[in-house]
């Protein structure tokens, strides 16, 4: 199993640990309602050093993006980042990954799920015919994600970068805490404001950074949090996780990512995409909440008033922020409009729930 840079303060806080994506990675520290509030009202610190990053450099570095991407990253000037997928040949999603345009056409940074580093590698690999430069730094880079309505005032005494202004999906690169080349963005995966901080772990840059970051929160109460509060916070605001909610068998049409599908471009599978947005897709992605007690779980089926299969559960949660259960799931185009009932199967019995809309409220 791997460890982060920051494997051993995790222990000495007290996390409950546990193996996610072949690192040994916190959980919880005091608890998931309670990390999961300090992040929505407050601020609080991921460790998501298990993520993975790629620079793709050169002239044919542009290009292999738009011919992996679904998104049209010829629209990104430097300092600016976007959301996107690989689409696989079917249609199907590689993975999810955010794109940053270091150096407008010539230097860009990928960032893909920890568990498809190795899969995302040897996918865009494979596609890189004109030979653009690619480095895997997934190893020596270390990613913080401090988020919530708080974490840029805490974090400004540390930098002489703006990141109080810091714009959504924009980035700026200097020093931080006396570490040269801290990349700083603002992409968060939580709804509640926040930036993310990627840096190399030379000189005792980890330590430096960490130390420094709760120093500067401490009188605001900054709190470090786990995976299972990020999981509750980015299913309040409707985000998908890889392996849960999307696939390699959803298309992004499918799981309503259509606005990250620009057909102004060529790029893997856009023939099969396009006839999808032209014809319809038979299934969608839904956000619905529970009307009946009960709590929906990854693959709890979902079901008409008969009795119908019409779908799956794909996440599920009790809701810490609205104290109510939520879920996503597919369903069949039919039942996918605001406000139609569906019933979630939790073991012998038929709940009531309804469908939504995203973010939930």
């Amino acid at each position: 199993m791997k460890h982060t840079p920051f494997t051993k303060k995790h222990i000495a806080l007290g996390a409950k640990m546990a193996e996610f994506a072949g690192y040994y990675m916190p959980i919880s520290y005091s608890g998931i309602n309670d990390e999961h509030a300090a992040v929505r009202n407050n601020a609080g610190v991921f460790d998501v050093s298990h993520m993975g990053e790629f620079i793709l450099k050169g002239p044919h570095a542009l290009d292999l993006i738009q011919r992996v991407t679904s998104n049209d990253a010829s629209k990104l000037t430097a300092g600016k980042a976007q959301y996107s997928c690989l689409p696989n040949n079917q249609g199907g999603i590689v993975d999810d990954l955010l794109v940053y345009c270091i150096e407008e056409n010539n230097v860009y940074m990928l960032v893909v799920n920890a568990s498809n580093i190795e899969k995302d590698w040897n996918w865009i690999s494979q596609h890189n015919s004109a030979r653009a430069e690619m480095h895997n730094i997934s190893d020596k880079t270390c990613l913080l994600a401090i988020q919530g309505p708080n974490a840029t005032k805490i974090l400004q005494p540390l930098t002489e970068m703006d990141i109080l202004n810091l714009k959504y999906y924009t980035f700026v690169k200097g020093k931080f805490a006396g570490v040269d080349n801290v990349l700083v963005s603002a992409t968060g995966y939580t709804g509640a404001g926040g930036v993310e901080i990627y840096f190399e772990d030379k000189d005792n840059a980890a330590e430096i950074i960490w130390n420094a970051i709760f120093e500067a929160g401490k009188a605001q109460g900054i709190k470090p949090i786990g995976l299972g509060a990020r999981d509750t916070l980015r299913l309040e605001m409707g985000y998908c996780l890889y392996g849960n909610d999307i696939d390699d068998t959803t298309s992004p049409l499918e799981a309503g990512l259509g606005w990250i599908t620009k057909f102004t471009k060529d790029f893997i599978a856009k023939n099969i995409i396009e006839t999808q947005k032209n014809e319809g897709v038979k299934r969608k992605l839904i956000g619905f909440e529970m009307i009946d007690k009960g709590i929906p779980r990854h693959d709890y089926e979902i079901k008409d008033f008969s009795g119908m299969t019409i779908g799956k559960v794909t996440s599920g949660t009790q809701s810490p922020s609205l104290g109510k259960a939520i879920g996503l799931g597919y369903v069949s185009t039919v039942f996918a409009h605001i406000d139609a009932k569906i019933f979630i199967k939790v073991r012998d019995k038929l709940l009531h729930a309804k469908v939504v809309k995203i973010p939930f409220n």
